[in-house]
């Protein structure tokens, strides 16, 4: 038990030190991020848009037959937390910020979870997922930032509310779930996973594809389909 609690904060830690490593490092070279953002958009785009369906989305149908439409009502919520930020703020940029932050704080806590679930069944199992998983933080990083910068909020600001919302909800999300992970039941994984997936489903397709298209450059597909192939690689370490 102690072992296996080890594990899980050594990958949890890292992933949160990779991700603030991403969100320091566009921070600090602000003027190259801002020359790559569409480039770095499409890797977003593919990443979040490939994991769910190659792998959340199946695992959750295997344990919850119903995971589909919780899937759906994860992009529904999404798109109408969107709609009613939007029009309490009254700017599209503010609920930009707001609900792709939302998303990724949601995926992130996740990601902690997924430690706990998987070293919990087997320390190679945990090894190979977290390996993929830990490998994507330095990425989404990045993404945090210049989303947090796209709704408004002011660079120091962005670091701080990056670390709250992507880095540390990942170690958060781990030792929240482990005292309690052996007692949850297929069927409220199956649903955690599902909604999840929708919700990392509309992030990339109705915010980040989109966003990036807008302001397209040479080769920018090239950068999606990156995103795309670093999916397939977690996907496949978690077989």
């Amino acid at each position: 038990m102690t072992g296996t609690f080890i594990w899980i904060s050594i990958f949890a830690i890292s992933a949160a030190v990779v991700n603030t490593l991403g969100i320091l490092a566009v921070h600090r070279h602000r003027e190259g991020a801002e020359k790559a953002k569409t480039y770095l958009m499409c890797f977003a785009a593919g990443v979040l848009i490939s994991t769910p369906l190659m792998l959340a989305l199946p695992q959750a149908v295997k344990k919850n037959t119903w995971a589909g439409f919780i899937a759906l009502a994860g992009f529904l919520f999404m798109f109408f937390s969107n709609k009613l930020i939007e029009k309490q703020t009254k700017q599209k940029a503010v609920a930009f910020g707001v609900t792709a932050a939302e998303g990724i704080g949601i995926h992130s806590f996740i990601d902690g979870i997924i430690y706990a679930v998987t070293f919990s069944v087997n320390i190679l199992v945990g090894f190979l997922a977290g390996a993929g998983l830990v490998v994507h933080e330095f990425a989404e990083g990045v993404i945090i930032y210049l989303v947090l910068i796209k709704g408004g909020i002011k660079e120091k600001k962005a670091v701080w509310y990056g670390f709250l919302i992507a880095a540390l909800t990942t170690p958060i999300g781990a030792f929240l779930a482990y005292p309690f992970i052996r007692k949850l039941g297929d069927l409220s994984l199956g649903a955690m996973l599902g909604f999840v997936s929708g919700v990392l489903i509309y992030i990339s397709a109705s915010h980040l594809l989109p966003e990036a298209r807008e302001h397209e450059k040479k080769h920018s597909f090239l950068a999606f389909l990156a995103g795309v192939v670093l999916a397939v690689f977690i996907a496949l370490t978690k077989f």
